[in-house]
């Protein structure tokens, strides 16, 4: 039933039957730039002539043929670029409605089923709602995800970002939201142009930060593919074997693997179960276990003899030393990065939900003879709390002086969708009208009692309902990382409530 209301509000919204609502414009809001994550911006191939330009990511109807001919790439060492394979093809991300256009529905094709392909959708509609404009105050920066987060001409195309919506705003400085890798996009960014940021930067809010990487979720990335779709959806779209032959040629995914040099609690390590034979011919198996810097040597042998067929031709696709040089330097400019003394930091970060820190192949009864075959494995994982995708321990650790940090109960591509976040970041840009139920002290919502919304009732004050969750979250805050964590003790609540009155302006909150 619910996908059949989402058919017919398609097809009206389609024929303009139903007409866009309109929301006030607010002129006097600072500006926003939003910056997605990897494989948060469409891109389109474009031929040699520059005449035809062609959607290759994301696309369904032919998506993993168009994947593999125009996105596969090499990686140049002279230029620290990825090139794709076909040097007829020449990648572009499109420029549509200020820079959001490509990183708002990824697929602007699906009429039905759009939210799986939405990124920063909910959230653009949610900032117009507070008076927010395209191409006024608000903008938006896509990327070509496969490429280093310093890469010159990145650099060079976001700093000319920040001066369009600079001069765009009345020369007023932005409120820039990353998320996931576009944090360490604009990380780079800082510690190479620090004076240029300091002039057009106010105020940055990163969400799920990978900031010292996502170790399992990278490591099993590079050996075993990654998957975007599941079920009998992924028929349809780009297979996990062919994800993985992209991403063996990204030095992005190599700049989010596990930093070495962080003082993890928990170590990420990378096992597995190795199958030894004794003199007397009798198998046995042991557990080896590899931290972030020697985990390297076993991915490599994993990976020596990797081959793939394209064009009728096998390339080899090995474990790429250039580019792990290159993501070592892309560390260390991250690390003497420093953040002005003028601009005001915020982080949010997912909680509590599992995920893939440590990575383990074969089992103490299945152990693995030889190192080439764990790329055909099914791995197990040991999970800590995070977002699904980067652990709590490194989003939180961002090496700043931070306004603030906040916890939420969030997935990785949720969290950009998040109600509670909206609310947070409404709070933080000063947006939109004040929320009377907002507590941003302690970070939680004041819900109206049985007895309190029963009473008002009887004082002709009208209590709506809303379609939203909150979780109650409480300010007990880690000593050592200073967070706000979800208190087990405060039970969560479904359903918020907006308050109205007849004849004035109050309203009702709970101390």
């Amino acid at each position: 039933m619910a996908l059949l209301e989402e058919l017919i509000r398609a097809i009206e919204l389609w024929l303009r039957i139903v007409k866009k609502q309109e929301y006030v414009v607010n002129p006097n809001l600072d500006p926003v730039l939003l910056v997605p994550g990897i494989a948060g911006s469409i891109l389109h191939a474009v031929d040699e002539e520059g005449k035809k330009a062609e959607r290759v990511w994301i696309r369904i109807l032919g998506a993993d043929h168009e994947f593999r001919t125009k996105l596969w790439s090499r990686f140049d060492r002279s230029t620290g670029k990825s090139v794709s394979l076909d040097d007829k093809t020449r990648i572009v991300v499109p420029e549509d409605r200020y820079g959001l256009y490509a990183i708002d529905t990824l697929d602007p094709d699906m009429i039905v089923g759009s939210d799986g392909v939405g990124y920063y959708h909910d959230m653009i509609a949610e900032m117009i709602k507070w008076g927010y404009q395209e191409g006024s105050t608000l903008f938006g920066f896509g990327y070509d995800f496969r490429q280093s987060n310093r890469l010159k001409e990145t650099m060079e195309k976001f700093q000319e970002k920040l001066e369009t919506a600079y001069n765009s705003a009345g020369k007023r400085k932005l409120t820039v939201i990353t998320h996931s890798m576009g944090g360490l996009l604009l990380k780079c960014f800082m510690s190479l142009h620090n004076d240029i940021f300091e002039k057009y930067v106010k105020r940055w809010i990163a969400i799920a930060a990978p900031f010292q990487g996502a170790p399992g979720y990278i490591t099993t990335s590079l050996l075993n593919g990654m998957s975007f779709v599941e079920g009998w959806e992924a028929n349809f779209f780009i297979s996990k074997w062919s994800m993985q032959q992209l991403l063996i040629e990204c030095p992005s995914i190599y700049e989010l693997m596990a930093s070495p040099d962080f003082d993890w609690h928990d170590i990420p390590v990378l096992q597995m179960w190795r199958q030894k034979v004794d003199n007397s011919g009798q198998p046995s198996s042991l557990l080896e276990s590899y931290g972030p810097k020697e985990a390297i040597s076993l991915m490599a042998q994993a990976l020596c003899n990797h081959k793939v067929s394209c064009g009728g031709t096998q390339l080899a696709f090995p474990l790429n030393d250039d580019i792990l040089k290159w993501a070592e330097e892309t560390r260390e400019i991250m690390s003497r990065a420093k953040l002005p003394d003028s601009v005001e930091f915020y982080n949010i970060y997912g909680i509590d939900v599992d995920t893939a820190h440590s990575v383990c192949y074969g089992s103490e009864l299945a152990p693995v003879s030889d190192v080439e075959q764990i790329i055909f494995t099914q791995p197990q994982f040991i999970f800590v709390t995070g977002d699904g995708s980067v652990p709590a321990e490194s989003a939180k650790a961002d090496g700043f002086n931070a306004i603030s940090r906040v916890g939420v109960l969030a997935d990785h591509r949720g969290i950009v969708c998040d109600r509670h976040v909206f609310r947070i970041v409404k709070h933080w840009l000063k947006a939109g009208e004040p929320d009377p139920f907002y507590d941003p002290v302690n970070d939680y919502v004041i819900l109206p009692t049985a007895f309190e919304v029963e009473r008002h009732r009887e004082d002709k004050k009208e209590i709506t309902s809303v379609k939203e969750e909150w979780e109650i979250v409480s300010s007990e805050k880690n000593a050592k990382c200073n967070y706000t964590e979800k208190s087990s003790a405060i039970p969560s609540f479904v359903g918020s409530v907006s308050v109205t009155c007849e004849g004035d302006d109050e309203f009702i909150r709970r101390g």
